[in-house]
Order: C-alpha cells, then sequence, then structure tokens
C-alpha cells in the first residue's frame, strides 16, 4: 500500500455511500458536501447504482490529488473492464484517447493540439460573434415578454458558437448536443455515445476533405499528426467540455444575477464585473461540480482513508472550493478555485469559456429589460446527476421589446 501525506488523524467511521445521482443530491448539494466533510477529505460515495467511487471535498486534499499525475493516473481501462457496457456513467469515465483520459507521454502529445488550436481565437472576433448570435435569439423571443432561458437562450447560443467554432454543419451539431445532454443525464448513455462517435467521424471525414479555418482543421494539421481516432476524441472532448457545461454555466450565471440581490446590486451598480460575478459563480456551484476523475494503480493511503486500486477518485470541485477550511475571505478576483482544475490537466479551454459567457450575459442583460425570474413556486430546479450543476429551466419575465439590444457593457 502506498502511502500519501497529509493523514487527519483518527476520523469517525465512514457513513454508507452517498448516491450522487439521485434528485435529493441535485436540490442541495450543499447540505450533502457538508454531511460528508464530518468523514474527512476523502469519502466514499455512488456515481450510479452499483459504481462506487471515493469523492475529494477538502480544497488542499484536491490540489494534493490534482499536482501528483504519478499516484493519480488518468487512464480508467483497468476500472472498466468490470463496468456493464450500459452503466449510465460509463461514456463519460470510459477510456478515450484524448488529452482528458491519457497519461503522459501520451497526454501532452495530444494536449498540445489541443492547445495550439484554442490559442489561434481571437478574443474580439469571439465575443462579436457571441454578440451576434445572442442578439438573433435574444430578438426570437423578446416580444413575447417571457421565455424559458435555458431553452432558448443558453442551450441554443452555446450549440450555435460551438457549431462554428468546430467547423460543424448545423444538423450534425444539433445530433452532437443532444448526444451530450443524454450522456450528462444518464439517459440511453451507451446509444448515445455510438451516436456521438458517428457524428464526430463524420465531421472528422469532412474536415479531412475541406478543411477550414476552425477548430476541428487546426487540430486535424497541427504537426503532432493526430491519427483520425485521436481526432475524434479531440472534438468529442472540445464539445463534451464546451457546450453542456457552457449553457449551464450561462444559464446558472443569470439565475445568480436573478436570485442574488447583493450580486444584481453590485453589477448593476457597476462595482462587480460580470466576469467577477462569474468567477463567484465557480467558486460557490461550478457548473461541473464533480469530475477529475483519477484511477489509483494499486491501494493508496491518502488522509486518513484507504483509496482502493482502480477506483475512480473524483474531484469535488464544488465541496472544496467550499471547504471551510480554505474559503477564501475575498473572492472577487481571486481566481484560485478549482472549477478549471489544476494541474497538468488544468482545462486549456477556460479563457475563451468565461469570455463567452461574460458576452453572453452582458447582451442577454442588455437585451431584456425589467428581467425577473419567474420559477413555478417561486424555486428553480436542477437536473439530477453526479456531475454537473444543471437548471431544468431558467423561466423569466421581462418587458416586451422588438428593438434590439441597447447600449453593451
Amino acid at each position: 500500500m502506498d502511502t500519501v501525506p497529509g493523514g487527519t488523524g483518527h476520523l469517525p467511521p465512514h457513513p454508507e455511500r452517498v448516491r450522487l445521482y439521485d434528485q435529493a443530491f441535485a436540490e442541495d448539494p450543499a447540505r450533502t458536501y457538508a454531511r460528508l466533510r464530518e468523514y474527512g477529505e476523502a469519502v466514499p460515495v455512488e456515481l450510479a447504482p452499483g459504481v462506487p467511487a471515493t469523492l475529494i471535498v477538502g480544497y488542499e486534499a484536491a490540489l494534493q490529488v490534482l499536482r501528483d499525475p504519478m499516484t493519480f493516473p488518468k487512464d480508467p481501462r483497468e476500472w472498466q473492464q468490470d463496468v456493464p457496457h450500459d452503466c449510465p456513467v460509463l461514456p463519460l469515465m470510459m477510456y478515450r484517447p484524448n488529452c482528458m483520459y491519457t497519461d503522459d507521454p501520451l497526454h501532452t502529445r495530444l494536449r498540445r493540439a489541443v492547445t495550439h488550436a484554442l490559442d489561434h481565437i481571437d478574443s474580439s472576433l469571439l465575443r462579436e460573434q457571441v454578440g451576434d448570435i445572442a442578439d438573433e435569439l435574444i430578438a426570437g423571443f423578446g416580444a413575447a415578454g417571457e421565455a424559458d432561458l435555458l431553452a432558448a437562450f443558453a442551450r441554443p447560443l452555446s450549440l450555435l458558437l460551438f457549431t462554428r467554432l468546430l467547423g460543424c454543419p448545423p444538423a450534425l451539431s444539433e445530433r452532437l448536443a443532444r448526444g451530450f445532454k443524454d450522456i450528462f443525464d444518464g439517459v440511453d448513455a451507451e446509444k448515445a455515445n455510438a451516436e456521438l462517435t458517428q457524428g464526430v467521424a463524420e465531421l472528422i471525414a469532412l474536415k479531412r476533405r475541406l478543411p477550414g479555418q476552425d477548430l476541428t482543421s487546426r487540430m486535424l494539421a497541427d504537426p503532432v499528426g493526430l491519427s483520425d481516432e485521436e481526432a475524434l476524441h479531440q472534438v468529442l472532448l472540445l464539445m463534451g467540455a464546451g457546450a453542456e457545461p457552457e449553457q449551464n454555466l450561462i444559464a446558472n450565471g443569470v439565475h445568480l444575477l436573478l436570485t442574488s440581490e447583493k450580486t444584481a446590486d453590485d453589477v448593476w451598480g457597476g462595482n462587480l464585473l460580470i466576469e467577477d460575478a462569474l468567477d463567484e459563480l465557480l467558486w460557490t456551484d461550478p457548473p461541473i461540480a464533480n469530475f477529475g476523475f483519477t484511477y489509483p494503480r494499486r491501494d493508496v493511503e491518502f488522509r486518513g482513508t484507504v483509496l482502493p486500486a482502480h477506483q475512480p477518485v473524483v474531484i469535488g470541485f464544488s465541496a472544496a472550493n467550499t471547504d471551510p477550511h480554505s474559503m477564501a475571505d475575498a473572492r472577487v478576483g481571486n481566481r484560485a478555485h478549482l472549477a478549471w482544475g489544476a494541474g497538468s490537466h488544468l482545462c486549456p479551454a477556460k479563457r475563451p469559456a468565461l469570455l463567452i459567457a461574460t458576452a453572453a450575459i452582458e447582451r442577454l442583460l442588455d437585451g431584456l429589460p425589467g428581467l425577473t425570474p419567474a420559477f413555478p413556486g417561486g424555486e428553480a430546479t436542477w437536473r439530477p446527476g453526479p456531475f454537473h450543476r444543471a437548471l431544468t429551466a431558467l423561466p423569466v419575465r421581462f418587458t416586451p421589446t422588438t428593438a434590439g439590444p441597447g447600449r453593451h457593457r
């Protein structure tokens, strides 16, 4: 058994595994995290029926795991051998030759192709593209005076934008977006995974024939020389880490502004930028709450508990960020949260992802005067699932308008 420093001494017995996939967890994850912290920084959970894992709920503990790829590798192939093919979380956790699920030296090679492609994104042009899509969407429902901003704004904006960024035809993009939603929700995930793989294979073949000025074409042209299979899984990664989490970042950011009087007053009073408000959200309620899977090759003693060999260790980004022993007193301008990960697997797309959400919310607030929440019963409802923090809907009312958005921040 390997020993990792950082033990916490005597701990009470661990509780039975907490299910992270039921509605009770979705409605109040903070309460679950608080209860789990009573048992230490690494606690037993269940990601789906019959899928045990250890959730890291401490900030320093999460950093320790994320920064130690030798002890905590990313390759899940040993684990997945005993997982049923129809397991709802398998498509999000199974091995893929991309820079999220591989270790060095392959990880560095694959990541280079992704980061090089992302580095060519023009921030000014990206902001302009977001604004154009947002204006078009707002024009489509602005006269009604009410809308579900998740279905009518956040989701289609993310889909349309990634269609452009990846050079993906609209019909194919819609197929991929539906597939990723089903995977995150655990709805017929095996079928959704097959459809996603087929759809991206079609995109790769198209870009081999007709390259353009898009992320897919840039990755295919990168000197690292991606094979079709490797390219397919980098595109799947960008789409999966982009469209679904991005729509939730936008929707959850709007939700924060609609339900937190202090945040709203600070934004409208000019004391807080939208980008800083989103960083507050990324501290307290990130759209990807639990992820960053690792699979120790042998039993590891870690901070007072034993992490079994080849069993998933999952980083609780939300739980770690709100760890009362490590919480920052002032979060404005403080970007030490773990919503983008840390270490060698730090999200390479965090800069464009934050820009997209910021620009989308700015345009929305300028385009819809008098925006107020309209949740049935007064409270938001959340989609169940062990990994995301996602609203089921974001119903709002506003002053009907047929004019284009007004001032822009």
